[in-house]
């Protein structure tokens, strides 16, 4: 009787996991340019978050709530969401507090330094909600700004963080949404 072999031979073992090896090489650029992606709609996403619930809490608590940049007035530090004594405030009925704090985001990072959002009377960094849950600078004029994140593997790659006067975050990829990201 003649047994027919079922299997393969190594020299077809070794061509499938070439193919697979040659394949998955190709996938590598594409691989690291979504998780790139991910990494910044990810920052994005936080600081948004971070900055809704300083106004909230402006709002809640009827005092200045603010987010600003937790060392050296540079965001790429990270921040920090706090409430604050406002200047004519008593300090014997300010209550400072720390909510949230936000460390190094690399490699995601603020592009031309995170410079947008300074008050330009103090030329502090910062986001202040007073207890309307306005955010305005301390002369009391209303902030409408953005801050444009980039990250380190793709120069390309952008979001741009745009808070309307009437306090509405929105997040603008410049790639997709040229027009809206104006």
């Amino acid at each position: 009787m003649n047994k027919k072999e079922s299997g393969s031979s190594l020299l077809e073992l070794m061509a499938v996991v070439l193919i697979i090896a040659i394949i998955a090489v190709s996938a590598m650029p594409l691989l690291h340019k979504q998780m790139a992606a991910r990494e910044i709609d990810i920052i994005a996403r936080r600081f948004i978050a971070h900055a809704q619930f300083a106004r909230a809490q402006a709002l809640t608590l009827g005092m200045s709530v603010q987010i600003s940049p937790a060392k050296d007035n540079l965001w790429e530090e990270g921040w920090v969401v706090k409430s604050g004594c406002e200047d004519r405030q008593p300090k014997s009925t300010c209550l400072e507090r720390l909510w949230f704090s936000q460390g190094d985001i690399a490699p995601v990072y603020f592009k031309g330094g995170g410079k947008q959002f300074i008050d330009p009377h103090s030329s502090r960094r910062g986001i202040a909600f007073n207890a309307a849950g306005a955010a305005k600078i301390a002369q009391g004029g209303f902030v409408a700004n953005r801050l444009v994140l980039g990250h380190d593997q793709d120069s390309r790659l952008e979001r741009q963080l745009i808070l309307s006067s009437g306090g509405r975050w929105r997040i603008c990829d410049p790639i997709k949404d040229a027009k809206a990201c104006r």
